[in-house]
Formats: C-alpha cells, structure tokens, sequence
C-alpha cells in the first residue's frame, strides 16, 4: 500500500525531473559563454586575425540579438517545437564554433561565424522561455533554476583561464566548441513541456505584444536597467587596470558581482515583494551603484559595490521573470523572451557605443550616464507596476462587484 508521503515523493518527481535537466542545460550554455567572452578574442588574435577584423567579428552576436533571434523564438513558439529549437540550436551551435576552429582567413571566419551566431544567440531566450513554461506548469521558481548558468560562467571562465597557461591559444576554439558540444548533449535531456493554448482575452498573437502597455512597460524597464551596465561591462577592467590594479584583483572584483547575483537567485524564492517591486529596487540599487562607481573608489568600497551587481542585474532579472510568468500568455513566452533579449541588446549596443564617446572625455564620469539609465527604467516600471504585475486582459477591466467597486 503506497502512504501520502510516498504519493507526494511521487508527485514531486516530474517537477524535480525537470529542474535537474535544465539547470544540467543551463549551467552548459552559461558555461560556455564564460568560455567564448574572455578568449575567442584571444583565439582570433592567435590565429592572426588583424585588430578590425576582430572587431567586426567579435560585434556579429549584437547584431543577430534584434535581427534573427526574435524571429528563431517566434517561429519556435509558433509551431509548439521550443524544445526541439532548443535542441537544433545547440547542435548547430557546437557545430558552427567546430567549423570556426578550422579556419584562418577573416572573411571565412566571418560567414561561418555570423552563421553559428544566428543559433547561438537564441539559446539564451529560447531557455528562459522553456524555464518560464515550466516555472509555471509546476510551481518551481525561476531563481535557483538561473544560478546554475551564473555558476557555470564562472567555473568556464576561471577553466578556460586555467588552460590558457597549459595549451596554445590557437587551440582555445576547442575549449569553446567542446562547452557547446556538452550544451547540444545536455539538450536531448531536456523534458517536452505541453504548452495550454490562448485563454479568454489572451494575446493571440506574437506582434500584439509589442501593443500591449503592460509588456511595453517590461521591456522597457528591463532594457533600461540591464542596459545601464555597458560601461561596467566594457571599460571597468581597462579603468581599474589604470589605477594599479593587479589580473588577479580585477578578476576576483568581476567574481564577487556574479557570486552575489548567484546569492540572489538562490535567495529568491524567499523574496516577499512584488515582482514590479523588486524591479523599481534594482534600478535604484543601479542609481546608487555606478554615482558611487563614477568617483573611482579605493578597492576596498569598490568590493562593497561590486557585491551591489546582485540587486543591479540579479533582482532586475527576477523580477523581470516574475512579471513575465504573471503577465505573458503560456504560449507566448518565448516570443516575449525574444523580443526582451532583442530591445536589450539594441540599448546595450546603444549604451555602449554612447559610452565610448563619454568615456574618452569624461573618464569614469560616464557612470553618471548609466545611473541616469538606470533612474529611467526604475521610473518606468514603478509608474507601469500595475499594467505589468497584472494579467494580460485584468489591468484594463473595471473592478468587479467581488471586488467592492
């Protein structure tokens, strides 16, 4: 005879199921953009690829982020298949980054990669999507799925760096196509998720989002704050190294921001605010981050600031998550995911071109830019919290007798 205990056990086996293979599947993609960052550079310099060949190579995956990549996770929804696309991707993408390694002209180089790029880039969305679909099928939290990517990019980037001294630097691609291999094994694991079709008043399709208030208002605010880091990501390293600091310290700063955001994810199950909430605070926790940032302070507060990368992009990320599973149709939320990852990139892009321009005038006085973003996309999510921490489709009705109007 089977007890309630060992019913629940039975119950709970799918969801946990569920959770192993795609942190399993997370931790292999993440892990292998903390291969691709630091070292395809690396790898393009060894095989004497000229500076402004890098360049333009190295920029390829901006571009696919608001051209390809929404249509790959709109088609993918479309048609029900966002674990199969997920599977074809990360086969075409380990077989792309293999393809890459074989070659040494720019232009070669260029179409091939460009190519792996257009499948690549899409992985990231097209996981969260599948994540979110779960996260609701079986009652999990977005969170402590997440943090296996952000553990994986560090173990791959600390990894890579370790072989950097053992091998030669032309043969890093293999380092980089071996992670995307693990990730295309790692897919055919992953669970086939049944996806409810459109309910009552739902969006029935794709472009209506880019109508709707509420998911306007996610974006937004989500671009805004996440796009506040381009000076973070592009120039922290290049201003820190010009104040004496040694790899090893710069390294260890970079360390603390993805531990706290893995602190965060971990914790964030636990977490009693409202989504929209949680967002407005990670904007002003990025206000307050990068004016202390923009007066270059001594090591020891900028360690304290660094901790600050947890609320800044962690908190924004589940709290974009939370509004997503809140607010975007069951059978949309991919093609949310794309177009998130698309508005993204075009303010990052935006961000760190602009970022340039101040940064060789100002120094370290661009951070003022980025609190100014970061302000702009707590303002926009704090004046649209009730648009997007509502259903699609209940924002807008009138109050019912239920509900005392």
């Amino acid at each position: 005879m089977i007890s309630e205990s060992d019913s629940a056990i039975a119950s709970q086996m799918p969801a946990r199921r569920f959770a192993a293979r795609l942190a399993l599947f997370y931790g292999a993609v993440f892990g292998s953009v903390g291969t691709y960052l630091p070292f395809f550079p690396v790898w393009l310099k060894a095989v004497g690829i000229d500076p402004s060949w890098i360049g333009l190579i190295t920029a390829v995956p901006s571009v696919t982020r608001f051209t390809v990549l929404p249509f790959i996770t709109g088609l993918a929804e479309r048609h029900r298949a966002l674990r199969a696309a997920m599977i074809a991707t990360s086969f075409l993408t380990a077989i792309g980054f293999s393809i890459v390694g074989l070659l040494d002209q720019p232009l070669l180089i260029f179409i091939a990669f460009a190519l792996t790029a257009c499948m690549w880039t899409p992985l990231v969305p097209l996981t969260d999507g599948y994540a979110l679909k779960g996260v609701a099928r079986y009652g999990l939290d977005y969170g402590p799925l997440r943090l296996w990517g952000s553990a994986a990019f560090v173990v791959g980037a600390l990894a890579c760096g370790l072989l950097v001294e053992v091998i030669a630097a032309k043969h890093l691609i293999w380092v980089i196509a071996g992670m995307a291999g693990l990730g295309a094994l790692a897919s055919l694991g992953l669970q086939p998720l049944t996806t409810p079709g459109p309910a009552p008043r739902a969006l029935t399709s794709a472009t209506a989002l880019l109508r709707e208030r509420g998911f306007l208002t996610i974006m937004a605010a989500s671009a805004l704050i996440q796009g506040s880091h381009a000076v973070y990501y592009t120039f922290a390293s290049i201003s820190w190294q010009g104040t004496g600091l040694g790899g090893l310290t710069i390294a260890a700063l970079w360390a603390l921001g993805v531990v706290a955001e893995i602190v965060v994810f971990a914790l964030s199950p636990r977490f009693t605010l409202s989504p929209a909430l949680l967002v407005v605070l990670g904007g002003l926790s990025g206000v307050t981050r990068w004016l202390i940032t923009a007066q270059q302070p001594p090591v020891a507060v900028l360690a304290v600031i660094q901790l600050m990368h947890g609320l800044t992009y962690g908190l924004t990320q589940v709290g974009i998550m939370g509004l997503l599973v809140r607010h975007v149709p069951g059978h949309l939320t991919a093609t949310a995911q794309g177009y998130l990852t698309a508005c993204t990139g075009i303010v990052m892009s935006s961000a760190a071109i602009l970022s340039g321009v101040i940064y060789a005038r100002y120094g370290q006085g661009a951070y003022h830019a980025m609190a100014l973003l970061a302000l702009a996309g707590a303002s926009v999510m704090w004046f649209g919290r009730h648009q997007a921490d509502t259903p699609y489709g209940l924002a807008d009705q009138p109050q019912s007798a239920a509900s005392g109007g």
